[in-house]
């Protein structure tokens, strides 16, 4: 099925660490005009505010920016918009996505709305974007990658590179919210791109020059 350019992105925020990705993303989102179908677990709330300082929704919006294009949904409300395949989407993206989300949308369990959501994404065959920051990993945890990884799904850990020579954490915080973007299509300038002879300064010093890619060995 065929889906219009400007149909919402659905956007889970679950309560894995990782909070500043989701706000950057967000506010990408806002900056770009992107329509929105916002879900936010119970946890995600908490950790928006242990990590970030941002209370609630309403300090959401003030860090985020203009949310005409962005409607928010209960968490808990199975019955939503977003628990439909009839309902147009881009896609959908977990950020940040913990285990416990992770495992149940592999078992398809749809416990709340954004498994729910997934589930959706999964089987509408619409992109489907999961950002784990969990670190290790267990065979449970890869298993549950590869499952979902077979089923359509994208893997896109919350793991910065640092070819880019990031100076801040806002840097670091870019770099992923910026790979997040490119796979949903959502235009944006964040960040600075490789390309291949750009940091010829850099020669003799022990940093890639002309001609080396970001993942040489």
């Amino acid at each position: 099925m065929r889906v219009a350019a400007d149909a919402p992105i659905t956007f889970g925020i679950t309560g894995a660490s990782g909070a500043p990705y989701a706000v950057r993303v967000l506010r990408a989102f806002c900056e770009a005009g992107t329509p929105v179908r916002l879900i936010i677990s119970g946890y995600g709330l908490r950790l928006l505010a242990e990590e970030t300082g941002i209370t609630g929704t309403d300090g959401l919006k003030a860090a985020t920016g203009d949310w005409s294009n962005i409607e928010l949904y209960d968490s808990l409300d199975r019955g939503a918009t977003p628990a439909s395949g009839s309902a147009p989407s881009r896609g959908m993206l977990v950020c940040p996505c913990s285990m416990g989300t992770l495992a149940s949308i592999a078992a398809g369990t749809s416990r709340n709305l954004v498994e729910r959501a997934a589930d959706v994404a999964l089987k509408e065959r619409r992109p489907l974007i999961l950002v784990p920051r969990e670190t290790p990993f267990s065979l449970i945890h890869l298993e549950n990658m590869t499952r979902l990884t077979r089923a359509g799904a994208t893997i896109l850990p919350a793991a910065p590179g640092f070819y880019h020579r990031p100076k801040s954490i806002d840097d670091l915080v870019d770099f992923v919210a910026a790979r997040i973007l490119d796979h949903l299509d959502v235009p944006h300038s964040i960040g600075t791109r490789w390309k291949s002879g750009e940091r010829q300064e850099l020669q003799g010093t022990g940093d890639r020059g002309q001609g080396t890619a970001p993942n040489d060995t």
